[in-house]
């Protein structure tokens, strides 16, 4: 990743953030709007339209912001596309989200942001439950799928938590309590400061009488298990499990197995359930060998 020119950082980076952090944000996204089905799908593009794509998918109940700090360090490589899925960030709500839907926006947001060919999906958590319904519905316009710690027998666990909650919003009186607020779903202990405030800073908007989350709380609907999903992958695909995430050892060799014992399955040592909150470099480079990988004849 080419240092930018400008020596300045974002105001969101907090100014002990790491000089790899800062440099990242540098890299601004051009942010772009389509439509699928009737619905507003907003996207950040990163890169030379002319790369081959790589589509980078948030989990549940958080944004394509989640990638601002990773996106830059594949844009000299790929073009990379991250998008809101419907009834996230800033892009429109439906009367109800389906997997199917959710994966046609991950191909309209490819398209959108200029990606001419068959892009790779990178799905996080929920979102690794819409790449794998890419992979199933639409194997032979993607280049392939990487799944990151998504279990096999549960429910999509940011939505699990939603349902258990069934209500709305709260409205809070200002933006800086609700950044304060922010905690990730399901939670975990080590967030580092200065991608957990970015992130924050940009999961809030403006409500009648205050400020508010950037999700529709009623998006959680019941999902076909990524266990019934893996087997009619019409692609190749990938799987990265944290250390301390939702994959335990014993079920990632279930995935291998279920898999035909033929993909990469990658463990990252020492991260929780969001690798790009406490373990961001790693992550980097796990997907970049896997990209290096794929990338050879």
């Amino acid at each position: 990743m080419t240092p930018p020119p400008s020596p300045s950082a974002p105001p969101a980076a907090a100014t002990d953030a790491p000089r790899w952090f800062r440099t990242a944000l540098a890299v601004a996204p051009r942010h772009l709007d389509t439509t699928v089905e009737g619905c507003r799908v907003h996207l950040r593009c990163w890169g030379s339209a002319e790369l081959p794509g790589l589509v980078l998918v948030h989990g549940g109940a958080a944004h394509s912001g989640w990638w601002d700090h990773i996106a830059p360090f594949f844009a000299e490589t790929h073009r990379v596309v991250a998008l809101d899925l419907s009834g996230h960030g800033d892009s429109g709500r439906r009367p109800d989200y389906d997997m199917r839907i959710w994966a046609d926006e991950v191909l309209a947001a490819a398209a959108a942001g200029g990606i001419t060919g068959a892009p790779l999906v990178v799905g996080h958590s929920m979102g690794g439950w819409v790449a794998a319904q890419v992979g199933v519905e639409h194997g032979d316009r993607v280049d392939g799928i990487a799944i990151i710690d998504s279990p096999l027998n549960d429910q999509p666990p940011e939505e699990d938590g939603l349902r258990r909650r069934r209500r709305q919003t709260r409205v809070y009186p200002s933006r800086e309590e609700m950044v304060e607020r922010f905690r990730t779903m399901p939670e975990q202990d080590v967030l580092l400061p200065y991608v957990r405030r970015h992130i924050a800073e940009q999961s809030v908007q403006t409500a009648d009488g205050g400020w508010t989350w950037k999700f529709d709380p009623t998006m959680f609907g019941r999902r076909r298990l990524l266990r019934e999903m893996l087997p009619q992958l019409r692609c190749r695909a990938a799987f990265i499990r944290t250390e301390f995430g939702l994959v335990p050892p014993s079920m990632a060799a279930e995935i291998d197995a279920l898999l035909g014992h033929r993909v990469p399955i990658v463990e990252l040592p020492d991260a929780g359930h969001h690798p790009m909150l406490d373990q961001p470099l790693p992550l980097v480079t796990a997907l970049r060998m896997l990209l290096m990988q794929w990338a050879r004849p």
